[in-house]
This record gives C-alpha cells, sequence and structure tokens, in this order.
C-alpha cells in the first residue's frame, strides 16, 4: 500500500533550505528504509518512538515560521491569553497569501485539467496540503456561491480518489498521494 511503501532516496543533493537538507540526511542516515506515515510521524515531531530520535526534526513549527519571518512572509508578535504570554505569527504579507489562495482557485477553476496526473505537481502537493490541515475550503469562501460550489465539488472529487490507484500511475508524484494516504488515515 502507499502509506506502507518505504521511502527511498533518489537524491541527496542539497536544496537550499535547511529543513528539507537535514530532513535528507536523516533519510539518507537511516539503516533499514522508513513508510511515508512513519516519516511524516518523525519529521512533525508527532512521534516518541525512542530507537528513532535520532532522526526526529526538532522544534519544526518554530523553524518553519522563522524562516517565514526572515521571508517577510510572517510577523511575530506576543499575545495575552489570561494567564500566559504566546507567541503567534501573523500573516504579514498578504500579497503571498492572495497569490497562493488565487493559484489553487485557478487551478480549480479556470485551469482546470480533470487530470490530477496532468496537473502541476506544485499545485496537486499545496491540495494536499492545505486539505490535510483543514484549510482547502478557507481558500474558496470568497468565492461567488456557483464557483465555490464547483471548485468545492472538485477538490473533493479529488481528494476522494484512491491514493493506492492514483500512486500506481502518477510517474513522479507518488509522494503526494501517499502522504494524502497517510493523512486520510
Amino acid at each position: 500500500s502507499t502509506v506502507s511503501s518505504q521511502v527511498l532516496l533518489k537524491s541527496d543533493t542539497p536544496t537550499g533550505d535547511v529543513l528539507l537538507d537535514e530532513t535528507l540526511r536523516h533519510i539518507k542516515a537511516t539503516e533499514s528504509a522508513e513508510t511515508v506515515q512513519t516519516w511524516i510521524e518523525l519529521l512533525t515531531g508527532e512521534t516518541w518512538n525512542p530507537f528513532k530520535l535520532q532522526y526526529q526534526l526538532r522544534n519544526v513549527r518554530e523553524r518553519i515560521a522563522k524562516a517565514l519571518v526572515e521571508k517577510g512572509i510572517l510577523t511575530t508578535e506576543k499575545q495575552n491569553f489570561l494567564l500566559f504570554d504566546m507567541t503567534t505569527h501573523p500573516v504579514s504579507n498578504a500579497t503571498e497569501k492572495q497569490r497562493l489562495v488565487k493559484k489553487l482557485q485557478e487551478s480549480m477553476l479556470e485551469r482546470w485539467v480533470n487530470d490530477p496526473h496532468r496537473m502541476d505537481r506544485r499545485t496537486l502537493a499545496l491540495l494536499v496540503l492545505a486539505h490535510s490541515s483543514d484549510v482547502l475550503e478557507n481558500v474558496f469562501t470568497s468565492l461567488a456561491d456557483d464557483k465555490y460550489d464547483v471548485a468545492m465539488n472538485r477538490t473533493k472529487d479529488l481528494l476522494d480518489m484512491d491514493p493506492e490507484v492514483e500512486a500506481a500511475k502518477a510517474r513522479g508524484a507518488e509522494m503526494i498521494w501517499a502522504v494524502l494516504a497517510a493523512f486520510n488515515k
């Protein structure tokens, strides 16, 4: 099955992104190949397997937020929640957020290809991640009712496809379907 498929490293060429390069080093260092599900748990810090702690990424959310602050996408604020202060990272670059929202809206409307294997891989990955993060519906809320319905129905059809079947046809996007399968478990 796609979720239990083992992740095999094709290339350890650095990407230039600190977290991605650290992930590549972890995948390369594993003695036995791990599954997509296991890597998601390790890389998000959602597991405490004492035998695999060396493969966990540390402070992932904080590091991603810091990188987005450095790029000017987010800002850092202290919010007071009754008994304690908490650091939050609101969006400071609404233009970049709007660009992504527009890209997803267009992919499900004007640029709809009706075949996930003809869809731009980065857009497909963005759809899967937005869905898995429970923010995909927010992407379409600014649309008129008829367009909202079309976008949501197409999205539902796409995300309801069998990841096992689609991964077998994927030709380079197998990992995207494996991630969807893992989040759908």
